[in-house]
């Protein structure tokens, strides 16, 4: 599949403020990890992904601020107007704990009197978590095929709230001294301008549904991903063999590393393991709805600056209600 470009990105996480800042940190291997002003269970202070914002935003204000700098930076690299350019936002799935009511309506009215556009008529929300962005990207590319020439994914989150994590370390999910095996809360806004030609092609986009998630007690086979990968290779006339490197959403736990592993394993044909890894959540932590436009954007950083392993990308993410995805990238 072709006519789907990367054209430009924009990022501010916990190791950048900026893509081109976020990029070279994350290639450099650098994390900013730090207390957070929570407690966990056990009475230890919880480490965590911040973003060191000029100003002490909480909730909502804090959210918008994330995102509205990455999609600025996108404008800042469109050849047409922002007020013409359609904006599909990632946002927390629907039933992530914490969630207040009237949240997607609060956050678009601020991001509309942030980036001063004209209206919600541009904005449009994905309420769907972690794979929100393959989602949202799989709706870019019908924008695109039928006339639309540029349109913005971009994805905002945070998982330091106090519902969500409140509710993630009583399950016991949370990274701690008791925990090793949890992940690191992060945050993040990111965002990519996508045109029909330009830069590095999504070549295929794949979606599956596992039934064995992580709290179905099911044995895993990795069904969901394997189909979501397939999908994607499949639509992109390309076998699992051909991948130059792996960008994934895994954020520590052992469900999901078993996951990846187990659907690598099915795939690979060859002899020991070709590929690089690139773990998004080793320098900026679990950034929720933020990481598919996060994973793009240090793919498409690494093909322009020339240290991409290879011209191959597969991106694959998963979520905990079984939903996953995966983006084949190639350079242009």
């Amino acid at each position: 599949m072709s006519g789907l470009a990367l054209l430009g990105c924009g990022m501010c996480s916990a190791i950048g403020l900026n893509a081109p800042a976020a990029c070279a940190a994350f290639r450099a291997r650098l994390d900013n990890f730090t207390e957070t002003r929570f407690i966990s269970q056990g009475g230890d202070w919880l480490l965590g992904a911040q973003v060191p914002l000029e100003q002490p935003l909480r909730g909502t204000a804090r959210l918008v601020d994330l995102i509205a700098g990455p999609i600025r930076e996108c404008f800042a690299q469109a050849r047409s107007p922002a007020a013409e350019i359609p904006i599909l936002l990632c946002l927390s799935e629907t039933r992530r704990p914490g969630r207040r009511p009237g949240f997607d309506e609060a956050l678009l009215e601020g991001l509309i009197a942030a980036l001063d556009l004209p209206g919600p008529e541009m904005l449009r929300p994905y309420a769907f978590g972690q794979v929100g962005g393959a989602v949202a990207l799989r709706d870019a590319r019908a924008l695109i095929a039928s006339g639309t020439p540029e349109v913005i994914v971009a994805g905002v989150d945070s998982l330091l709230e106090a519902g969500a994590l409140r509710h993630y370390d009583h399950a016991g999910r949370v990274l701690s001294e008791n925990n090793p095996t949890g992940f690191m809360p992060g945050e993040a806004g990111a965002a990519v301008l996508l045109g029909a030609t330009g830069g590095p092609l999504v070549r295929g986009i794949g979606f599956g549904v596992e039934e064995a998630t992580l709290d179905s007690g099911q044995p895993l086979r990795a069904e969901g991903m394997v189909t979501a990968m397939r999908q994607a290779l499949g639509e992109a006339g390309l076998d699992y063999g051909q991948i130059s490197y792996r960008i994934n959403d895994l954020t520590g736990e052992q469900y999901y590393f078993r996951e990846a592993t187990l659907a690598q394993t099915r795939l690979w044909r060859g002899k020991g393991d070709p590929e690089q890894v690139w773990t998004l959540a080793d320098g900026m932590g679990h950034t929720g709805a933020a990481v598919v436009p996060i994973g793009l954007a240090v793919a498409l950083t690494a093909a322009r600056k020339g240290y991409a392993p290879g011209p191959i990308a597969l991106y694959h993410g998963a979520d905990d209600s079984g939903r996953r995805a995966a983006i084949v990238i190639e350079a242009a």
